[in-house]
């Protein structure tokens, strides 16, 4: 029997719906929040507030692309966390009343397991290539880097997880301080592509096991940005191309070394990123290359669902629906991965 599920998706400052028939997506809108650019990150109470604006229309376009009515939906998807309260309380809430009008159970989603879950999304046209169990997912966002073994849909058990800053966050904290618009991270990638990354050289953290730690890379970049711009204030935009290009590969660096570690110690070599960072032009070829020396099998997600989207929260709710764990009226969305 196929099984239809609407997935709600509004943890930061994207609001998504997406239909997903089994595995299968039959449509995924998302609308966007240019309004905290000028502000050089995201402001949660206009997140909140642009929530309200686009969770109708985004739903309902969701449901006329993928053709399906609201009475034909199996159960709806949210995300509960982790993310901004504000912004996670209008889907919870707009959940609940589609929920109680329609009378279509509800099921609540970690966030972060939907972007592993991603990678097993087909499209209409086409199957995607989907990981064997168990597989180690380098999930990597503005707020997260994490190493997770992922032994089934519903079994996964986080390895590595950074003590400080997130990837995400040293592309975006290191791009402000150069001056590059807001996100950072997407322009620091495209500007890397025209320097050398052997330019510069950063800090690698020394951290137990398969933790990460991002803090000290920072550090060091604004010291050598601070040493070099008392000599010659023209520097950061004489250098900028470098400067992206040797932070990037720093970076990347920092994540496969870890990722590389947990592949040898652990034996498995089915391989896969997911979040944000995981469109980073640097961190794909990097794990392409790092798989093919390896004997890796690598997944690397389709740009679409490396932003936060609604079909990889349907994709997760899907499993969720299928071992009947459904939610009551009564959850309350939740900000930390630690409240989960």
């Amino acid at each position: 029997m196929d099984i239809t599920i609407l997935g709600i998706e509004s943890s930061c400052d994207d609001t998504s719906a997406a239909v997903l028939r089994n595995n299968v997506l039959l449509s995924n809108v998302i609308a966007s929040q240019a309004v905290h650019v000028k502000y050089g990150g995201v402001i949660p109470e206009l997140a909140s507030r642009a929530h309200q604006q686009n969770i109708i229309p985004v739903v309902d376009t969701a449901l006329k692309e993928a053709g399906v009515a609201a009475d034909r939906i199996d159960a709806i998807a949210f995300t509960r966390g982790p993310g901004l309260v504000g912004s996670l309380l209008v889907g919870v809430s707009f959940t609940k009343g589609l929920s109680i009008a329609r009378n279509i159970p509800m099921v609540e989603v970690n966030h972060l397991q939907g972007h592993i879950l991603s990678h097993f999304i087909d499209l209409r046209d086409r199957t995607l290539p989907h990981p064997d169990f168990p597989f180690l997912c380098l999930l990597v966002s503005g707020g997260h880097t994490q190493i997770v073994r992922v032994d089934s849909p519903l079994e996964m058990e986080i390895i590595g997880t950074t003590i400080d800053d997130a990837a995400g966050e040293a592309f975006d904290k290191c791009a402000k301080v150069m001056g590059l618009p807001y996100p950072g991270g997407p322009v620091i990638d495209r500007l890397a592509k025209e320097g050398d990354p052997k330019a510069f050289r950063f800090a690698h953290p020394r951290v137990e096991g398969y933790d990460y730690s991002f803090s000290g890379l920072k550090t060091s970049f604004l010291y050598t940005l601070r040493d070099a711009v008392a000599a010659d204030p023209d520097f950061i935009e004489t250098h900028k191309a470098d400067l992206c290009a040797s932070l990037q590969g720093t970076i990347v660096e920092i994540l496969l070394d870890k990722l590389i570690r947990a592949s040898k110690e652990t034996g498995i070599r089915d391989i896969a990123i997911a979040g944000g960072v995981s469109a980073n032009s640097g961190l794909r070829d990097g794990i392409a290359e790092a798989g093919r020396r390896r004997g890796w099998r690598t997944f690397l997600p389709e740009f679409k669902f490396t932003t936060d989207n609604a079909a990889m929260i349907a994709m997760a709710g899907y499993y969720r629906y299928l071992r009947g764990d459904f939610s009551s009226l009564d959850v309350s969305p939740v900000a930390r991965l630690e409240e989960l």
